[in-house]
């Protein structure tokens, strides 16, 4: 049986995406930053579209937008805009929202 090599994770991460802090690296974590952002999001829209016992279908009517734009919302597979993200949250009954930005403090969104 051939002898198995194995790598530490960070050592086939600085392999795959390059060194840390290298602008290659930095575009790959800028890029799974926004990947996991639009992943939070969709699931916040499919938690209360569930809640409401809605299919995607009915939520898109609500919108004005397709079964399929609201599948890719709820997938993280489409970015969002915060208009969009407006009438999506409104059309589930979330009328306000808040954008937490930390030390900066607190804008509403809508």
């Amino acid at each position: 049986m051939a002898k198995m090599n194995f790598k530490p994770a960070d050592v086939l991460i600085d392999d795959v995406w390059g060194k840390a802090g290298t602008p290659e690296r930095d575009a790959m974590e800028a890029r799974l930053k926004e990947e996991i952002q639009a992943y939070y999001v969709g699931e916040a829209i499919k938690q209360a579209r569930l809640k409401q016992h809605l299919t995607q279908e009915e939520l898109g009517e609500r919108v004005g937008v397709k079964r399929s734009q609201i599948c890719k919302l709820e997938n993280g597979k489409s970015s969002i805009t915060l208009s969009t993200m407006s009438r999506v949250f409104k059309a589930l009954g979330i009328e306000t929202a808040t954008l937490d930005l930390g030390m900066a403090g607190k804008v509403t969104l809508w």
